[in-house]
């Protein structure tokens, strides 16, 4: 009994040492994910994915599904990452509205040079929660340099395929050291989740350093009573999309001597001519541009009873009165200027910015 009970508790020893060696004592505090990987499963795009992901590419033509099924296997796999396909339907065969309005004051419209009708199944990579989330970049980096072996030409479904074969003699026909050491998925870049709707990614109120630089700003268009204007002239600064950069700008207050800010001057410089005329122009300034509006009016247009959209009279004759005028014998357009200070070739409606109760608060705490 006692050789029994010995040989229990050695048994039990040896267990217990082996049920460590498979799981160290870290396990049970680290909350590893393991990324699934289930060949049966098709991993399909939700609205719950996302709402920020990367798109890494996309295929069609046949043997497309099982193309981008077989990346979204290897890259959960080999790379333990999320990844989902998406199926986009493409047709380039209806008419669609093009820029400007005809002489009835309707849309113009316009055919594609290319009309035809395709299906694409594109492989988006991610959950983040945000544009600045700290993987998102990782994950956009390992993307680019990444080289699955289902991307490398000899083990895709289709080698016949024109549109496979034209990407591999285009990554065959790069110069270029560093873009040719990217892989496949070198033009990868960051996206949003396409079935979320647009309301889930607009702005709460003002972004408060856009209320910084409109602050005290004369004729502002943030003090325009109506829902709507017409941008007359537009002035383009230098674009800042890094969010390092934005965060720098903002702790240093760094938004003079830049061409921003000489583009925020001749737009102001405008608007106060066209007060002085009697124009009830605004101004506003963003991260990369300022934009010069004329008039405030409630409404675009009305709809007509065939259905067709019938633009408001009144901002119809102010696009007539500051879009460019063609020059004679020629395709070419000759845009107003004042004090050589040119308006667009195309004045657009525009929706007014309109500041929140929550835009306020963040506001005065921005600028404390």
């Amino acid at each position: 009994m006692r050789n029994l009970q010995i040989n229990l508790a050695a048994i039990l020893f040896l267990a217990a040492s082996a049920a460590a060696l498979a799981a160290p004592p870290w396990a049970r505090l680290i909350p590893f994910k393991s990324v699934e990987a289930d060949v049966n499963q098709p991993y399909q795009l939700t609205d719950t994915n996302g709402p920020w992901m990367i798109m890494a590419t996309s295929f069609s033509g046949p043997g497309a599904a099982q193309d981008a099924h077989n990346l979204v296997m290897e890259l959960r796999k080999d790379f333990d990452m999320e990844a989902y396909v998406f199926e986009q339907a493409y047709d380039f065969t209806e008419k669609v509205q093009g820029l400007g309005f005809n002489q009835y004051g309707e849309r113009k419209t316009m055919r594609y040079a290319d009309e035809g009708k395709y299906t694409s199944i594109a492989v988006l990579v991610g959950n983040f929660e945000t544009v600045d989330d700290d993987g998102l970049k990782k994950t956009l980096e390992k993307l680019k340099d990444a080289k699955p072996q289902c991307m490398t030409g000899e083990t895709q479904t289709t080698q016949n395929d024109p549109i496979k074969y034209l990407r591999r003699k285009i990554r065959e026909a790069v110069t270029d050291k560093e873009k040719k050491e990217k892989g496949p998925m070198g033009h990868a870049f960051v996206s949003r989740n396409p079935l979320l709707p647009d309301e889930y990614f607009a702005p709460k109120g003002i972004d408060p350093l856009i209320l910084k630089i409109n602050n005290g700003v004369v004729n502002s268009l943030l003090d325009c009573e109506g829902k709507y204007s017409v941008r007359v002239a537009t002035f383009s600064g230098a674009t800042e999309v890094d969010a390092k950069r934005i965060a720098e700008i903002e702790k240093k207050n760094d938004l003079s001597r830049t061409r921003l800010a000489d583009a925020a001057e001749k737009a102001e410089r405008l608007t106060a001519r066209l007060r002085k005329q009697g124009v009830p122009a605004y101004v506003f300034h963003d991260r990369s541009e300022s934009m010069v509006t004329v008039g405030s009016f409630e409404s675009v247009g009305s709809e007509r009873a065939d259905g067709k959209m019938e633009i408001n009279p009144q901002i119809n004759r102010i696009i007539n009165d500051f879009r460019a005028t063609p020059e004679p014998g020629t395709a070419n357009f000759k845009p107003k200027t004042i004090d050589g200070v040119p308006f667009d070739v195309q004045p657009v409606p525009v929706t007014v910015p309109k500041r929140s109760v929550g835009g306020e608060y963040a506001k005065w705490n921005f600028l404390k």
